[in-house]
């Protein structure tokens, strides 16, 4: 497989589609970390850009040299055999955490844009989840490929209309008051930390099948690159949005004033983002929980999807604000440990 681009960018949609999440794709998990504190925000999401790219790579190139089938044995190779088993049942409760937040995430784009019931988009979007579990690996690329070629494409579109607005410059340029403004200094590192700590549920078991480290180290950097893009234009779209903290969705909210023809293709790309982190995240959580135990997918996945469930029953802003910059400082040591593992120093299996 060597020089094999197109692995490398399936792998790439794959890195980008399981970081961008409701959070993500809504602008709500953006607003969190990022724009709420103006021009600092922006160069917290250069910071993020660089260890996405970075730290992304690595990851997955130590992925394939160990030939770790799931981030269970990644973690115990990283934090050592007893400390790795400890912080691999705290990646599983985050993991449930995370995939509470989707479907929090996914009943919210039904209720607050399509004027539908919250619980509809829930179960719809586990019924779906179910039948591309079914499918494997090759549902995940289909699905990724698709959808975030999209996702991007839309971000681009919305940040040259807001670049083109009168006082662009002069919003990019503030910096608002915050009563927690000291969080910027530490949104790239929980950030990254907290997205690339649940991202290797999938990306470890994908590498490890595609096995080759000129393909996984190029559809790392190409990801990482594609999530700086996303990151960027986000921003410099949120920025134009007086009271963007309020809103669940503030990104459909802003295509929704600003082109209502758009506005329900980019719901759809903003779900379908949604989609693909809820089966990024049960799909790694189903290979984490046969580490444990024997049982058959559907089983596993029906009892992920329950749990997940009665969790996302909570508001999806406020589930949202809380887990997200929670699960970031936990994922902290995790990045440390990651950025200082020399990979000349990773034997090879």
């Amino acid at each position: 497989m060597k020089n094999n681009w197109l692995a490398a960018f399936q792998i790439a949609a794959v890195y980008v589609g399981t970081v961008v999440g409701a959070g993500f794709a809504t602008g709500k998990e953006i607003v969190e970390f990022f724009s709420r504190f103006g021009f600092f925000g922006l160069i917290s999401i250069l910071m993020s850009g660089y260890l996405l790219v970075f730290i992304g790579s690595k990851l997955m190139r130590i992925a394939v040299r160990i030939k770790a089938k799931s981030y269970q044995e990644f973690n115990e190779y990283l934090f050592g055999k007893w400390i790795g088993k400890g912080i691999n049942i705290l990646m599983l409760g985050m993991l449930l955490g995370v995939t509470a937040v989707m479907l929090s995430g996914a009943g919210a784009v039904f209720e607050e844009q399509l004027g539908l019931s919250k619980s509809l988009g829930t179960f719809l979007t586990i019924f779906m989840s179910i039948i591309v579990m079914i499918i494997g690996t090759k549902g995940i690329f289909a699905v990724n490929t698709f959808v975030v070629p999209l996702m991007i494409s839309f971000s681009v579109m919305l940040m040259v209309i807001s670049v083109r607005m009168p006082h662009f410059i002069d919003q990019l340029l503030v910096i608002p008051h915050a009563n927690d403004g000291w969080k910027t200094v530490a949104a790239p590192f929980t950030y990254t930390a907290f997205n690339l700590a649940l991202a290797q549920a999938v990306l470890v078991p994908i590498a490890t099948e595609i096995d080759d480290d000129w393909t996984v180290k190029w559809g790392g950097i190409i990801g990482g690159i594609a999530l700086t893009i996303i990151l960027i234009s986000s921003h410099f779209t949120l920025i134009m949005l007086p009271d963007l903290e309020k809103y669940q969705i503030p990104m459909a909210v802003i295509m929704k004033n600003w082109s209502i023809s758009f506005h329900w293709i980019y719901v759809l790309v903003i779900y379908g983002e949604i989609f693909t982190s809820v089966i990024g995240n049960v799909y790694g959580l189903d290979r984490q929980l046969k580490q444990y135990i024997e049982i058959p997918s559907i089983i596993s996945v029906s009892l992920i999807f329950s749990i997940s469930y009665f969790i996302g029953l909570i508001d999806y802003g406020q589930l949202l604000s809380y887990l997200y910059p929670l699960f970031g400082y936990i994922s902290l040591l995790f990045l440390i440990l990651l950025w200082m593992k020399p990979l000349s120093n990773v034997n090879k299996k």
